[in-house]
């Protein structure tokens, strides 16, 4: 090979390898990511249609009959209950206190012997039908009733087609508000957290390594400012920047989803953003603004860690990846309750937006989530100033 061709390979591999962070950034960052990312997607969709192990199902069944043991392959835990307290078991599957429904015919387990015994029924005789009634927007009654309705298939491809499932019936008891609420909550804190971040990865980068890029930061650091008072002002007003060009974006989706949505459904079953109360409003602004705080934060010290804007924008990169797993985690499975996971910043907020949406709102879990979100920005600013004070950070250029 040309002597030359082989100096320049030598002097670009020199180059590369002796930036330890280019080698972690280009080399070693997107591969451990990646892993991250995907691994965490794959939790999240065992967590939506994988059984929950913990989870007892909440079950009642109206005439159980003497094979229900016989259909489950297994013995279960089965409430068994009258025809007038239906109504309040429904009540309870709208509120997601059940899980499934289960009506048999009175003559199904007559239907069943007389079948096995070699009598057929007579002509026109409709087949017996069993109800089951659930609740679509609860994630383990859907699971409840995807078994059930699975079991049930299996029971009858044993015995020929001797019943119905839900024949002429709706068994979905969810309200066109939950619904409604479940695909909003399923979409929009992906959406809003994308866009917020989109905001801080366009502004912070240009502010905190343009200003090493251009030489601006040696000017700034010899007026009488304090370094704290540097890095509070580049959040607060990056965060408010961002907050602006996030809501901007919020209010083109909000204005936008239903008619996209719409497209074909029956008015009264369309998507409405008017499901939600001004209140409601003011606790996603407050979620929000503190998840600005967060990740603005966290992109200045990307940057101010980077040389010139274009690398910046490349370390933040895997922050991006990171933002949109956490992101999606919000179309898989039911909004979480335990408290100690409000704590994990990101996450919370995609939760905390969730339940909001869902109207599931837990006053304990929101206040937990601004409050760790705000002391994460404070630790975030804190750790911004001491590199604003290294003078080996801040004049590498």
């Amino acid at each position: 090979m040309n002597k030359n061709i082989l100096t320049i390979m030598r002097k670009e591999f020199a180059r590369f390898f002796r930036d330890p962070r280019m080698v972690f950034t280009a080399l070693i960052l997107p591969g451990l990511m990646i892993y991250a990312v995907y691994t965490f997607i794959g939790i999240a969709l065992a967590d939506k249609f994988m059984p929950q192990v913990d989870h007892v199902p909440l079950l009642y069944a109206v005439n159980a009959p003497n094979a229900i043991d016989d259909i489950a392959a297994a013995p279960l835990e089965i409430h068994n209950i009258t025809t007038d307290e239906v109504e309040g078991i429904r009540s309870k599957l709208t509120a997601k206190d059940a899980d499934l429904l289960l009506i048999f015919p009175t003559n199904f387990d007559a239907a069943i012997a007389a079948y096995q015994s070699g009598n057929s029924m007579a002509a026109g005789d409709a087949l017996p039908n069993v109800e089951l009634y659930y609740n679509s927007t609860n994630p383990d009654s859907m699971s409840a009733y995807q078994t059930w309705v699975y079991l049930l298939d299996e029971y009858k491809a044993r015995l020929t087609p001797l019943f119905d499932i839900n024949r002429e019936i709706a068994g979905d008891l969810a309200t066109t508000e939950d619904v409604m609420a479940f695909s909003i909550a399923s979409m929009l804190p992906f959406l809003i957290v994308m866009m917020i971040f989109s905001g801080c990865m366009s502004l912070a980068p240009e502010s905190i390594a343009g200003m090493k890029e251009r030489g601006t930061i040696a000017t700034i650091l010899v007026t009488p400012i304090k370094r704290s008072e540097l890095a509070v002002g580049k959040i607060l007003s990056l965060g408010t920047l961002a907050f602006l060009c996030g809501l901007s974006s919020c209010i083109g989706v909000f204005l936008a989803l239903p008619k996209m949505m719409n497209i074909g459904m029956d008015p009264d079953s369309a998507l409405n953003m008017n499901l939600y109360a001004p209140t409601d409003y003011v606790l996603l602004v407050l979620i929000v603004l503190s998840t600005i705080l967060v990740l603005v934060a966290a992109v200045s010290i990307v940057s101010a860690f980077a040389k010139t804007v274009k690398e910046a924008n490349t370390s933040v990169m895997p922050i991006m990846l990171l933002v949109m797993a956490v992101g999606v985690s919000s179309m898989f499975g039911g909004t979480t309750t335990d408290t100690a996971q409000y704590l994990i910043p990101l996450y919370n907020s995609v939760q905390a937006m969730s339940g909001i949406f869902k109207f599931e709102i837990n006053v304990t879990n929101l206040v937990v989530t601004v409050i760790s979100n705000l002391v994460y920005a404070g630790i975030c600013g804190v750790a911004l100033t001491r590199l604003f004070t290294s003078e080996k950070v801040i004049f590498s250029r």
